[in-house]
């Protein structure tokens, strides 16, 4: 089978789909120019669908590399033949063609060889045979002190290490047995230290076992950190009879009571218990490692995703409240566009407990600011703060409201060089309060300053494999940021490095010339910038926007390459492209819609010489252009008051804002410091195969209390019948 056809077939896609996505990806196109402005050529995959087959087409080259080596080195060795040469060509994992290559692959010294060394190869190949000779009779022709071979018990020892490193390096039966323990095996995990009485979160695996084809993921993550911790020790279970029995069957040919099947028996149970167990162990735990971490993975991006995508306040000044203890509470306020304006330290939590003093303190600055939203961190000292925020806006009457979001990441941020070069004449926590305050403006163009795994939306990020944790979120950050799109002339260094086509470099030198230059007036102007070429142009120029330029179509996602046809469609429209400005923009809009739907799609993609995908798009940009995608999703939940976990009972109904998602369910705020779970099973009244398909990060929920437990501070809660 070929590669496009293969990624057709995984991916439920039409193999011209593949065929055109792999053509474009070669010729060094990105995923997002590739989602968004060739739809007509892959018949509209979408980013996702474009990442995993680029994901898979890195896979399935290496593999075919990987098979070429393997074919190359057995036939230097005079050991190819057809049947090898068919296992080559079906074998479908890295793991299954290194199983074909271990009988010729370089070993270092072991029982097996260090026996052949001795001259001890035609005494396993007679036991192998089964004849009825005697073995005893024939071993002693293979005594030789010299070589170590004291006796005839030494010579059969000897041989039978062979045998049992040949049945170990039968690709065969490594397929078989492996394929029994994906079906039968269990993985087990106790306590690693009987004796110790320490609590721990790791309890309910101090005695577990499941089967290694039904094991969720989240608990293979869980046993896997307990075991580098040292609570548990973990195994793989099998019938071992079974596995032997098998492999029995293919090399045990004597009848019974022959002495030579008997010695082959022997081997195939060292075979088992010695070599080829461990070695399977080892990759089913590495399988399941595998499959665990890129089960995460997507969690994480698919919750990445969507608190990338949460909608910004937009036009309102506000407060950085970044909570403490000893040190106080860090305040910056910034504008309507994230400029700072002031900045102070408050000191209403203990140890001081100046509440009174804060609040004076607060409520001048809101006043002289117009501060109308306070965005409050969730770390340390969290809770006390949102407490005395919910009482000083009771009290002092203020149109004021506030919302508790992530700080994670913010003081990697403000420890960082972006950080520094930003704000070079504030310390680290006034940085970190100006972050926090800008999360909740625009959490998109806060959120790329920081590496997307210290943002903490997803399970067990710190376990995942470093290289392909950080492709994965890349990816996601990249396909949020060409979602909505650049503002060219102010957007950070960090922001347009992850617009298609552009690397740091680059983004460094767009805003380098901007400086210079005071800013883009139209996108052709981007081809002055240093190493930015016409490829680059290609790539990028869709996603960046000149906000007021001279160009109208620069204020929207429509390519150059396609601002002929928009004109078409205006002139079809009897519009120009400066309608698509101020108050003529509504009734552009009205106009657009009547035309194209009195000429139908088709007629009007025919008009204007692009497809209908293209077009669709089109009209999207042309009817409300310098649209923000997220402006059409729910607002995020400002809040004037706080719920004290001790306030609350079962059955209360509340409203809370979804803060993670995991395998097992969403963790929801509901104004309590301590997020409520609900539980994978209490999401809906229907079957849900994961929270993803019901939830995402940044919903607005209403849920029910079904229990609390004030001593471990837990909160569970149900959303069956509520949504």
């Amino acid at each position: 089978m070929d590669i496009v056809t293969q990624i057709s077939e995984e991916l439920k896609i039409r193999k011209e789909q593949a065929e055109a996505a792999v053509k474009l990806l070669d010729e060094g196109n990105t995923i997002p120019f590739i989602a968004r402005y060739r739809k007509e050529v892959t018949g509209a995959l979408d980013d996702v669908q474009l990442r995993d087959l680029s994901d898979r087409l890195t896979y399935l080259r290496n593999l075919e590399k990987r098979k070429q080596e393997v074919r190359e080195s057995i036939e230097s060795l005079g050991k190819m033949t057809g049947e090898i040469e068919q296992s080559l060509a079906e074998a479908v994992t890295l793991a299954a063609v290194e199983d074909i290559y271990r009988p010729y692959k370089p070993k270092k010294k072991t029982r097996a060889s260090i026996a052949k060394e001795k001259g001890l190869e035609p005494l396993a190949e007679f036991i192998l045979a089964q004849s009825k000779e005697d073995p005893d009779t024939e071993a002693e022709k293979y005594i030789n002190a010299e070589k170590g071979v004291e006796t005839a018990a030494d010579a059969v020892a000897g041989a039978l290490d062979i045998i049992a490193e040949n049945i170990s390096d039968d690709p065969e039966i490594r397929k078989i047995l492996g394929e029994l323990y994906d079906r039968k095996a269990l993985i087990t995990s106790k306590k690693a230290d009987e004796n110790s009485e320490e609590q721990s979160v790791y309890e309910n695996y101090y005695d577990y076992r499941e089967a290694v084809s039904k094991i969720p993921t989240h608990r293979i993550l869980a046993i896997d950190r307990g075991e580098r911790e040292g609570v548990l020790k973990a195994a793989i279970e099998v019938d071992t009879d079974e596995m032997i029995a098998t492999i029995n069957s293919r090399y045990v040919t004597g009848k019974a009571g022959n002495r030579n099947s008997d010695l082959v028996e022997d081997a195939a149970a060292d075979a088992y218990k010695r070599l080829i167990h461990p070695s399977i162990e080892r990759r089913v735990r590495a399988d399941l490692t595998d499959k665990a971490c890129t089960a995460a993975i997507k969690v994480f991006g698919g919750n990445l995703r969507q608190l990338l995508m949460q909608p910004p306040v937009k036009g309102m000044v506000t407060m950085g409240f970044d909570p403490g203890y000893r040190t106080g509470c860090k305040i910056a306020v910034v504008d309507r566009t994230g400029k700072v304006l002031d900045h102070t330290v408050v000191y209403p939590t203990a140890p001081q407990c100046r509440t009174e003093e804060s609040a004076k303190k607060l409520t001048a600055l809101i006043r002289k600011y117009g501060i109308t939203a306070i965005s409050i961190g969730n770390g340390t000292a969290s809770h006390e703060s949102e407490v005395f925020i919910a009482d000083m806006i009771r009290d002092s009457g203020l149109p004021v409201s506030y919302m508790v979001v992530s700080e994670a990441g913010a003081s990697v941020y403000s420890a960082s060089k972006l950080a520094q070069e930003e704000f070079p004449d504030f310390d680290v926590t006034v940085r970190s309060a100006v972050s926090i305050a800008r999360r909740l403006q625009d959490p998109l163009s806060e959120l790329v300053k920081i590496e997307p795994k210290a943002i903490g939306v997803g399970q067990y990020q710190h376990d995942m494999p470093p290289a392909q944790l950080s492709e994965a979120l890349g990816g996601v950050v990249e396909d949020c940021v060409n979602n909505v799109g650049v503002d060219v002339n102010t957007a950070s260094v960090a922001l347009l490095s992850y617009v298609a086509g552009i690397n740091s470099g680059i983004a460094k030198n767009i805003v380098a010339y901007r400086e210079e230059n005071g800013g883009f007036t139209d996108r052709k102007e981007l081809l002055k910038v240093s190493k930015l070429g016409k490829k680059t142009f290609e790539q990028c120029a869709g996603f960046l926007r000149v906000r007021d330029g001279r160009e109208p179509l620069d204020d929207t996602a429509v390519h150059p390459e396609s601002y002929e046809a928009a004109r078409k469609l205006l002139a079809l429209c009897e519009l120009t492209e400066s309608d698509l400005k101020g108050e003529n923009s509504k009734f552009a809009a009205e106009k657009i819609n009547a035309t194209v739907k009195k000429l139908g799609m088709k007629k009007a993609a025919e008009e204007t010489g692009v497809g209908t995908l293209t077009l669709t798009d089109m009209i999207k940009e042309l009817m409300k252009p310098g649209r923000d995608p997220r402006d059409e999703l729910p607002k995020p939940m400002l809040r004037t008051d706080v719920v004290d976990i001790n306030s609350l009972k079962e059955g209360m109904e509340l409203k809370g804002t979804v803060r993670n998602i995991t395998d097992f369910g969403a963790f929801v705020d509901i104004g309590v410091h301590q997020d409520g779970l609900v539980h994978i099973s209490q999401l809906s009244n229907n079957y849900v195969k994961h929270p993803l398909d019901v939830v995402k990060v940044g919903d607005v929920v209403n849920v029910r209390i079904l229990g609390i437990d004030v001593k471990k501070n837990r909160i569970s809660l149900t959303m069956k019948g509520l949504n």
